[in-house]
């Protein structure tokens, strides 16, 4: 049996019956559908989502790329076990996503774009806001989605339908190979008749299956384990995401091998284990980053080794350094020239406890471990209570955050020098409590991510720490956030300009060249040599972003000091009135220490300026560092 529906009303009908399974435990896949409507949508998928609003929840976004985000934040909140679709006009509204898709995709989070596209008749071209190739008639602004999608296909005729929406549903249940995937709809076709089977429109269960490890490449897993003096765990995104975090402990109370953590990891081992080591890396911890340095093998569980959580391949200095990399993968798994155990993280993990059965690391190794972590939590303390004035630091900021998020809330970041300090500071108590956004370091993000974290966690407090040079990016999803009523808590921390890439500048002899918001006579005003603060006075710009938010709709609360701050976040949680607005000044001067981390940013070989110099000869002597981990075969 068949029936007779719109290209745009069977996508939508669809989409509403996809369920995924995993461990037994059932639920919808697709929980509703961002739009903004144009010529190229609102006809098609517009009129189809008007009908279906009862089975395809419709929210309207109020810029394209947040749309996006929203679905990520989503996502990535429900391990990658739901999301939504965004659905575009053609031309500027399917670009605006790219940028999302790009997100999504280096994240390995699953999200499902439906860009309007031009006629498949070609009868009225060039339409407006169509890109006209005269070498290619069949390209369309929607192509420049297809190096940031996994799946692309553009449906030019009705049938092709239910192969392309079966295709895209495969990948984006398949946890190796999710991300952004991209269904462009030409216009015409959208509103066109198809018959589609009524299984297609049926509840179809996408089965997410954990794939165990293999036996050999276990068991020679286990062997480096147990002839290792020295071994650590980096924990990625992958033990959070395969939920494996207990998992994850069992091992390490088992053998006692301390745990450091990627960002997308952070939180796979509570802070408060005392073989917690925390961030690793570039961003990393003291504590993490000493015993990387000695390690002889590490273990990455569900890690892409990106140049942060390598330091830039710096960090694991021992000359016969081996690499377990357990990953669900075949791409991670074969990285640092590991052996790669191709599995799901809980799988991989069980099966190592099992077979490490009563093996245990060297006590002096056990013991180093938690002597570092030990000082590094007083240095945390330390850092969040350093009483820093007139302004507060970032530090203290990040201090307060910690302490309202409490034992079940969740901090939301993505860019700027926020993500890094938060790296090594937070104190994590729930493995979904640290949402930081570090594949692709969005400058945006952080907004509608936290509109799609609380979606998809409405019992939990969300805060998103965002920037001043990140907000200015993508504010407009505070409307949305008022819209629908989301209430989460946004903290403006305003250091006027960009206070990370402004260290970076003064790191490679750059002085803060453009970096900070000033007015056009004043942007050649440099900071000091020693980055302590501004070498000559500037006059701010008169801009309010406090004001700017309150105009939005959201309610703002205006503090100056960390006790104001802390009384105004409590406050702010406790509002039933959709978004609150929390703004804080800091001194963007008070940064927090690398603690031996180090990232590669190549520094001008050629200068007349004395400063840039010596972070040349600073930038080789740190390059002698780095490694290539080419395993012995």
């Amino acid at each position: 049996m068949s029936v007779l529906l719109t290209v745009g009303q069977a996508l939508v009908r669809f989409l509403a019956a996809q369920e995924v399974e995993r461990d037994g435990e059932r639920q919808r896949f697709i929980a509703g559908c961002f739009g903004i409507f144009g010529h190229g949508n609102v006809a098609g998928l517009g009129q189809a989502l008007q009908q279906h609003e009862d089975l395809l929840p419709y929210v309207q976004g109020r810029n394209e790329q947040g749309m996006v985000h929203m679905a990520a934040g989503y996502a990535r909140q429900r391990n990658r076990l739901a999301t939504w679709a965004c659905t575009t006009s053609i031309g500027p509204g399917a670009t605006n996503m790219v940028t999302g898709a790009a997100l999504a995709t280096v994240n390995r989070l699953p999200v499902l774009l439906l860009p309007g596209d031009t006629f498949a008749s070609r009868r009225p071209h060039p339409v407006l806001q169509q890109l006209e190739v005269p070498h290619d008639a069949t390209v369309s602004v929607n192509d420049a989605l297809r190096p940031v999608s996994r799946f692309f296909d553009r449906i030019e005729r009705p049938e092709q339908l239910v192969s392309a929406a079966l295709e895209a549903m495969r990948v984006l249940t398949d946890p190796a190979e999710t991300g952004a995937v991209t269904l462009a709809l030409p216009e015409d076709v959208q509103t066109e008749v198809v018959e589609v089977p009524d299984s297609f429109l049926e509840p179809r269960v996408w089965t997410i299956w954990r794939r165990p490890p293999a036996p050999g490449a276990l068991a020679r897993a286990a062997e480096l384990v147990r002839h290792s003096q020295r071994p650590l765990i980096v924990a990625g995104g992958g033990v959070i995401y395969a939920e494996a975090t207990e998992a994850l402990r069992g091992l390490v109370d088992a053998t006692r091998i301390p745990v450091a953590e990627t960002q997308a990891g952070r939180g796979s081992l509570c802070s408060d284990h005392p073989l917690a080591l925390g961030a690793v890396g570039a961003t990393g911890t003291l504590a993490a980053n000493r015993l990387a340095r000695e390690a002889d093998l590490v273990i990455g569980v569900g890690t892409r080794w990106s140049d942060f959580t390598t330091a830039s391949k710096s960090a694991f200095q021992d000359p016969d350094v081996r690499f377990v990399n357990v990953n669900v993968s075949e791409f991670d798994a074969a990285k640092q020239s590991g052996l790669p155990l191709t599995c799901d993280a809980r799988l991989g993990l069980e099966g190592l406890s099992e077979q490490l059965d009563g093996h245990r690391v060297a006590e002096g190794w056990e013991r180093r471990a938690r002597e570092e972590a030990e000082a590094w939590a007083e240095e945390v303390e330390k850092l969040v209570q350093a009483g820093h004035g007139p302004l507060p630091s970032q530090a203290e900021v990040i201090g307060a955050i910690n302490d309202a998020a409490g034992e079940t809330g969740v901090v939301v970041c993505a860019a700027g020098s926020a993500p890094g300090d938060l790296h090594k500071l937070w104190r994590a108590r729930d493995p979904k409590g640290y949402h930081v956004e570090y594949g692709y370091s969005c400058m945006g993000y952080e907004i509608p991510g936290a509109i799609g974290v609380k979606l998809a966690a409405p019992e939990r407090h969300v805060l998103s720490m965002v920037g001043d040079g990140s907000y200015l990016m993508l504010p407009g999803e505070l409307v949305t956030a008022v819209a629908e009523n989301v209430q989460i808590v946004v903290v403006l921390v305003d250091n006027h300009g960009y206070a990370s890439i402004g260290a970076l500048s003064r790191s490679v002899g750059s002085a803060g060249f453009g970096t900070h918001y000033r007015r056009r006579e004043q942007h050649q005003l440099l900071d000091a040599p020693d980055g302590a603060g501004p070498a000559q006075p500037a006059d701010p710009l008169p801009v309010d972003l406090a004001a700017n938010a309150e105009s939005l709709g959201a309610r703002v609360v205006r503090t100056r000091t960390i006790d104001e701050l802390r009384e105004a976040l409590e406050g702010a949680k406790a509002s039933t009135g959709g978004p609150v607005v929390v703004y804080v000044e800091t001194d963007r001067y008070a940064g927090v220490p690398g603690y031996e981390g180090w990232w590669d940013v190549p520094v001008a070989e050629l200068s007349d300026d004395p400063a840039v110099q010596e972070a040349r000869r600073e930038y080789e002597q740190a390059r002698q560092a780095q490694r290539q981990y080419v395993d012995t075969p």
